[in-house]
This record gives structure tokens, C-alpha cells and sequence, in this order.
């Protein structure tokens, strides 16, 4: 009898525990297809550092290239791959949401054309169609290049996620989006050599490109899995800068579809990008905040501060 009294103790014992051995669920939306600027979150999964932080970590695609701000800031995914651009926009917009850790931490973004099409600089694109890639900030950030670079009477195209297919059917002349480590190469393998207006060089101020963001509602209820996510992003990254080939090849695993030959072109262009702290620099980002009040790209002035989370 006491025997089977016990047998029942340890049995509802572990009933009990078991959920806690299981770990935190987080959803995490990406901010584009998988690729290999995402390669640190996969790292992350696949050598055990989620579950060295009792976190689940389902990662997730988004329809649209704008979701993942909204739906994280509505508390409906957990945390978002964003922009630094993009959350600040987003602020003045009534939008409330933190970044909890960035991801890459300078401006992959280009400005990108054909070779062969005589644009030696941006006003050449004056008259022209433009595209953009993400609705609500690449079209914003494109208003204020054309601004500074004396591009007139262009017109915006949203093209999405077919980048290649507009500018090579002329439906636009250059597409505000790509960034100079991965399209450029995808783009060289179908044969069509890339130009591009890298943001920073034409008036852009430096920022943070890719970061990672959450609604204070699901911050406040999961504090401690989401400190869990960024403790083990911060090792990931670590490993990555450090193993290379070893963070690839999981990567490669980890997402069997992905063009071999292209993502690891782009992983070597990306490598030097990735964040080595996952500290915010407030300084960085209100000087960015600023130039999108006086560019127009917001309406009011963004305390950027406020939108950092400081663990």
C-alpha cells in the first residue's frame, strides 16, 4: 500500500513538473523569409541555447513584410525581427513597442539598381519608378533619400518580396530595400550584376539594421523568457563570430530550402554585420529619431530612449 501511495506521489510529481521541464513557448515572426541574417536565431534553437533557458522558441514567417512590428506591438507573436527605422516610425505612430536586443547593427539597406541603366547617381532616378520593399518604412525611408539626393517626380512602387522580377520587367528603375549582402548575390547567380546607393553614404545617418522587438504587455508577462531569448541570442552570436563554418552548416540544416550557394555568399558579407553586444546605444538611435522629425519622417519628436529595454 505505501508503495503504491508513493508510486502515486511521484507520478503526480512529475504531472506537476512537467510543464516547467517543457519550458516558456515563445513566437518569434521573422522579418522576411529565413535567411541567413536570421542565422544566430537558428543557432540559438538548434545547439540547445532556447532550451538552456527553459524557452521553446517557434519561429515564424510573416505574409506580409510589415506584420511582425504590429504584431508584436499588439501582443499577438511575442517578439518580431524589426528595424531600428521601423520602431521609431512606429512610436510616433501610437505604436508601443520595446527593443529588447539588436541583431545587426548597421544599415544593410541600399537603394539598388541593374547595372547598365546610367545611373551614376540618385537624381539620375528623377522621373522614374521606384520601388520599396517593406510598406510604412522603405517607402518613408525612400521620401527621405529622394529629399536629400535631389531625386524628383519619382514614382513608389510597393513590390514586396519580388525584387529581382521588377527591376529585370522594368515595372521599376531601382527599389529602395535590399540590402548590399544578400540580394546583390541571389541576383549575380540569375546573372544580373547589381548596383546599389548604400543609405549611409547619401545622408542616412548610421543605425541599427535588424533588432529585436516586443510589446510591453507580453515584456511585462513573460520578463523572464524573454530575458532567456536574449541571453541565448547573446551566446549564439558569440558562437557565430566564432565558429563560422560550424554556425553555417547548422543554418544549412536548419533550413534545407535555402539556396546553399547563395546563402553562404551572403553569410560571409553579413558575418561583420552582426551585433558583438547585445546593448542598445541611445545616442545611436535619438540621432537617428531626430533626423526622421527634421526629414519628415516622423511628426514628433521620439524620446528613443523610451523604446529601449535596458535588462
Amino acid at each position: 500500500m505505501k508503495k503504491r501511495v508513493f508510486s502515486l506521489f511521484v507520478a503526480g510529481l512529475f504531472l506537476f513538473v512537467s510543464p516547467l521541464w517543457a519550458g516558456d513557448k515563445l513566437t518569434l515572426m521573422l522579418d522576411w523569409f529565413p535567411n541567413v541574417d536570421h542565422l544566430p536565431i537558428y543557432v540559438a534553437r538548434d545547439l540547445g541555447y532556447f532550451a538552456d533557458n527553459k524557452i521553446e522558441v517557434d519561429i515564424i514567417s510573416p505574409s506580409e513584410t510589415s506584420d511582425a512590428l504590429k504584431l508584436a506591438a499588439s501582443g499577438n507573436m511575442d517578439i518580431a525581427v524589426s528595424y531600428q527605422p521601423q520602431t521609431i516610425i512606429a512610436a510616433d505612430q501610437g505604436l508601443d513597442i520595446k527593443a529588447i536586443a539588436p541583431l545587426v547593427s548597421h544599415p544593410l539597406t541600399t537603394l539598388l539598381f541593374l547595372e547598365g541603366k546610367g545611373i551614376k547617381t540618385p537624381s539620375d532616378l528623377s522621373g522614374k519608378k521606384i520601388g520599396y520593399t517593406v510598406p510604412g518604412l522603405m517607402d518613408i525611408m525612400l521620401e527621405a533619400f529622394a529629399g536629400i539626393n535631389q531625386i524628383k517626380d519619382y514614382t513608389p512602387v510597393n513590390v514586396g518580396f519580388t525584387i529581382l522580377p521588377a527591376l529585370v520587367s522594368n515595372q521599376v528603375d531601382a527599389v529602395m530595400g535590399p540590402f548590399k549582402t544578400y540580394e546583390t548575390v541571389g541576383m549575380a547567380q540569375h546573372g544580373y550584376k547589381a548596383q546599389f546607393f548604400e543609405l549611409e553614404k547619401y545622408g542616412i545617418p548610421d543605425y541599427e539594421e535588424l533588432i529585436f522587438v516586443c510589446g510591453p504587455g507580453v515584456l511585462a508577462k513573460k520578463s523572464t523568457a524573454i530575458h532567456g531569448f536574449v541571453k541565448a541570442i547573446e551566446k549564439s552570436l558569440a558562437y557565430t563570430k566564432a565558429h563560422p563554418k560550424e554556425a553555417l552548416a547548422l543554418y544549412l540544416a536548419a533550413v534545407p530550402l535555402a539556396n546553399k550557394k547563395i546563402e553562404t555568399q551572403a553569410f560571409e558579407l553579413t558575418l561583420p554585420y552582426f551585433s558583438n553586444t547585445l546593448g542598445h546605444d541611445p545616442v545611436k538611435w535619438q540621432a537617428f529619431a531626430d533626423f526622421a522629425l527634421e526629414h519628415g519622417l516622423t511628426k514628433n519628436r521620439v524620446a528613443a530612449k523610451t523604446l529601449i529595454h535596458t535588462w
